[in-house]
């Protein structure tokens, strides 16, 4: 598709916390370190501060929403896009930057749309890399139900939309953590990368 950039350089000095309060978590902290990144977790809302990024994994999207309550991180997640910096949500990650969550991406998701665990699967889907379609794996995927007009629909599968971008904001409705492919991480990374010299 067209509007991602090229991934090119990796992470090298650059910090990115991944939102730990519950999900595959760990996984996504090994690809960013893998690619250069200094990796952080974050469960209050002073892990933050001083932070280029910040990742939001996949997992439960209820047991994550109550975390976020219980540590009041809600304010500060949303004060962290406010300043530009980027933010890559992943499954449940996207349900929680949904305008009926936090509200940071202008779209609406729908929850376990693919159908429940068994339903799980894997697809090519086409998001215009270098290298040819990502083997993305769906596990209780929502899909985008619909969205604002600043929102880039970057891929769909059977006519639904799995991945999307508004300004900093990258969310896509599958696990790219799992798949072995770090492509997504390293864009998501060369974003980080971009905004930080911006800033400078």
């Amino acid at each position: 598709m067209s509007g991602l950039p090229s991934p090119g350089a990796t992470g090298e000095q650059t910090t990115v916390g991944v939102l730990a309060l519950q999900g595959d978590f760990e996984a996504h902290g090994a690809v960013l370190a893998r690619l250069g990144a200094i990796v952080r977790e974050v469960r209050v809302p002073a892990d933050l501060e001083g932070l280029d990024g910040l990742v939001i994994p996949g997992g439960e999207s209820t047991t994550i929403t109550l975390g976020i309550e219980r540590e009041q991180l809600g304010e500060p997640l949303k004060a962290f896009h406010a300043s530009g910096k980027p933010i890559f949500g992943t499954c449940a990650g996207l349900i929680m930057l949904d305008s009926e969550h936090l509200g940071i991406i202008d779209l609406r998701a729908e929850r376990n749309a693919f159908g429940r665990q068994v339903r799980s699967f894997e697809a090519p889907v086409e998001l215009g890399l270098p290298g040819g379609p990502v083997a993305a794996v769906f596990i209780r995927a929502p899909w985008i139900a619909d969205h604002g007009p600043d929102v880039e629909i970057l891929a769909e599968v059977d006519g639904h939309g799995v991945a999307a971008r508004e300004g900093q904001v990258l969310v896509v409705a599958f696990h790219p953590e799992l798949s072995g492919d770090d492509r997504l991480h390293a864009l998501f990374l060369q974003s980080v990368r971009d905004a930080r010299l911006a800033a400078a």
